[in-house]
């Protein structure tokens, strides 16, 4: 039960928290730094996926207790010999259990909390979509096993939105339990001066600068925006692409396999690896003409709607759920997925006509609030936690 004063005792389960950056980790850190700020106590469970990574740290005011893995990773999991023991005992001393899937430790976690009497409230980040293989198919289908079995007990679980739930073959055969809450988007504001110098850093003789916000893998499919640029150099051969997030990624070998096209526009192409500094992103977006992002899949991708806060349009891929900022705010086009002329030219459609995409600061924040993400989240924690 929670305490007379309101106080909630939430605990976070995932693979990887800070310092690790992608999505889902920013996601959850701002969720759980809210809830700190909002008189709760929040204790994150991850891997201590480096060895340098202290057993236990308070960051922000949430605690994170990491566990030891061996070095050698599942795929892009990691197997926690403690886990079954420290998840155990930092459920008793909690009110509700929120886990992050896909997750190996999902099925584990909900016997744990059943046994413990304690509510598991799932957040999904997007279906578990691994490059071919028979090891990675079986990864694969072990990993839906795990989460059908925990989302069979669990009284509801959090979607970014209608349109990937509707999509989903892991949200699909639970679509009653769903509820949608948008993820957590927050952003500085960009500095002009500093995005006027970035734009002329990045910019050759005066040509667009093309924006990707992400990790080079296959999922995303960084390739397709490269080779876009046979339809941009048509009317922009001085165009280039800069790339803001980690590209030589150890669970895959997407990097070394486009080597080839990426040795082909090479001239057109920026580097800027990771950088977890939230105002240099907001001046990286501002820099930028346009944000393109070609996934496959995608459950929603943050950046889209931190370039629109920026004032920076979107060229997206028409998948479900990945297509839905472009949908409601209208700062953007939509692509076919797969498809790198038609990627070509819709960037430039954008780029031809950008004013006309622009949108107001204030109406994409008031399209995704962030303290309404926060409060949906409070209120349903704090609605089954009164069960436990």
């Amino acid at each position: 039960m929670t305490e007379d004063n309101g106080k909630l005792k939430i605990l976070v389960c995932l693979l990887y928290y800070l310092p690790h950056r992608t999505g889902m980790q920013l996601y959850i850190e701002r969720i759980a730094e809210a809830l700190v700020q909002r008189g709760h106590e929040v204790t994150v469970l991850a891997a201590r996926h480096r060895p340098e990574l202290p057993s236990e740290e308070r960051i922000n005011g949430v605690r994170v207790v990491r566990l030891w893995a061996p070095p050698f990773p599942i795929s892009r999991g990691m197997i926690m010999p403690r886990y079954p023991l420290a998840a155990s005992r930092l459920i008793r001393e909690h009110d509700v259990v929120s886990i992050h899937t896909p997750m190996l430790e999902a099925a584990l976690l909900s016997l744990l909390a059943k046994i413990h009497g304690k509510p598991v409230i799932p957040t999904h980040h997007g279906d578990l979509i691994l490059p071919p293989g028979p090891f990675n198919r079986m990864v694969q289908s072990g990993m839906f096993m795990q989460y059908q079995f925990m989302a069979k007990r669990a009284p509801h679980i959090v979607a970014y939105s209608e349109d990937y739930a509707d999509n989903s073959y892991y949200l699909g055969p639970f679509r009653e339990k769903v509820r949608v809450i948008y993820p957590p988007i927050t952003m500085p504001q960009p500095n002009p001066e500093r995005a006027a110098e970035l734009r002329q850093k990045w910019s050759h003789e005066g040509g667009p600068v093309i924006g990707y916000a992400g990790r080079f893998v296959q999922e995303k499919r960084p390739d397709l925006l490269i080779r876009s640029l046979d339809v941009i150099n048509r009317e922009y051969p001085n165009a280039r692409i800069v790339f803001a997030g980690e590209y030589d990624i150890p669970y895959e070998d997407t990097w070394e396999r486009y080597q080839p096209v990426v040795e082909k526009y090479r001239d057109q192409l920026i580097f800027l690896g990771l950088s977890d500094d939230m105002q240099f992103m907001a001046d990286f977006f501002a820099a930028c003409d346009v944000l393109a992002l070609t996934s496959d899949s995608e459950c929603f991708a943050l950046v889209q709607v931190e370039a629109m806060l920026c004032g920076t349009p979107v060229v997206m891929t028409d998948t479900p759920g990945g297509r839905v900022p472009v949908q409601v705010t209208g700062m953007g086009e939509l692509m076919k997925p797969g498809d790198s002329v038609d990627m070509g030219e819709t960037i430039l459609r954008v780029l031809e006509n950008r004013d006309a995409y622009i949108r107001p600061r204030g109406e994409i924040e008031a399209c995704f609030s962030f303290e309404e993400t926060v409060d949906r989240y409070e209120s349903l924690f704090r609605e089954y936690a009164a069960h436990g």
